[in-house]
């Protein structure tokens, strides 16, 4: 069982994240992928970033969690959300764009590199990815979650072949250059 296959967990966790959103993110997203593309958000969590990505994009939400998948259906029907591993992305659609929101760096650095690999098979050519994780150089558990924070030349390694990096910069969430976002183009 994951940690946000747990209620209460997924309730701390939607307390938590109060107050923030990828609205920063989804500004220069929009700047590098035309409206009404198709983009899948994966790890939607409460679904604040599906929802602005959806004032711009035809949306596809995922997340592993089902308590997550369920919980945004009840509140938004009329946006599709779907049960999805960001490691193997067994997923029936391709699509223009994948982004996420501080959720892979949740991911092993292996599986990191077989996310990017997956994605690839979904993203359409010349499709962009675009990822934020926090910065650093170091690996920690908690509640039986993993935590991950990359340098920039750590997390160009763990891309591959399959991209093209179009830009990579750190920003401030909570402290000072504490967030690190990579945008990619699949070749």
């Amino acid at each position: 069982m994951g940690y946000y296959d747990d209620k209460k967990n997924v309730e701390q966790y939607i307390a938590m994240a109060d107050g923030y959103d990828g609205k920063f993110l989804i500004d220069i997203l929009v700047n590098h992928l035309p409206a009404q593309s198709h983009v899948l958000e994966l790890g939607i969590g409460p679904g604040k970033d599906l929802l602005l990505l959806n004032e711009h994009y035809q949306v596809t939400g995922s997340d592993v969690s089902a308590i997550f998948v369920e919980r945004f259906r009840k509140l938004q029907p009329t946006i599709y959300v779907v049960q999805v591993n960001a490691v193997t992305m067994h997923i029936d659609n391709t699509f223009d764009g994948i982004y996420s929101n501080k959720v892979l760096y949740h991911l092993s650095k292996d599986d990191l590199k077989a996310s990017f690999e997956a994605q690839a098979k979904v993203l359409k050519q010349g499709g962009i990815g675009m990822h934020s994780f926090w910065h650093g150089d170091s690996e920690e558990s908690q509640h039986g979650l993993r935590f991950v924070y990359y340098t920039e030349e750590i997390l160009k390694s763990m891309i591959g072949d399959a991209y093209t990096l179009v830009d990579m910069q750190r920003y401030t969430e909570m402290d000072t250059d504490d967030s690190l976002y990579i945008l990619i183009r699949k070749k």
